[in-house]
């Protein structure tokens, strides 16, 4: 599974340098890689949906082109829209956290100020762990 995957090296990232204080570029990445492991649950989440899941009688590359469709900012911005509190509360906590996880990633990737501990990190790593389990225990027609 790819956003396991994701997980673990950010977890590995930001255990990094067990002796002292890790670097900041590794936590950096750890923040920007858990952020990619939500993205990429969200949109195998879209892929699964509406094209079918791994052993059903599906495109490939129709489940591909569904799954390569999702854009982040737009993403985004249906994640902060009113009517997602209509949903479940799986998919408002995954929303919540996608938004500023993104945020949270731009500043990583992109603010060469950005600073964030190693606890944060972590606390992040685990939010998105748990939004991505949320999402994934939603009933599919949600």
């Amino acid at each position: 599974m790819r956003t396991q995957h994701l997980i673990d090296i950010a977890n590995l990232m930001a255990k990094e340098c067990r002796l002292g204080r890790p670097r900041q570029t590794s936590l950096n990445r750890a923040v920007s890689t858990a952020y990619y492991a939500m993205f990429h649950a969200l949109c195998r989440n879209c892929a699964d949906t509406l094209v079918g899941t791994a052993g059903s009688n599906r495109s490939i590359g129709a489940w591909q082109q569904t799954y390569r469709s999702v854009e982040h900012n737009f993403a985004k911005n249906q994640c902060t829209r009113d009517e997602i509190k209509r949903f479940p509360s799986g998919i408002q906590d995954f929303a919540k956290i996608f938004v500023v996880t993104q945020r949270l990633r731009h500043l990583a990737d992109y603010d060469p100020h950005y600073s964030i501990s190693r606890s944060n990190t972590q606390i992040v790593i685990r939010a998105v762990q748990k939004a991505i389990n949320k999402l994934e225990g939603t009933d599919r027609k949600d």
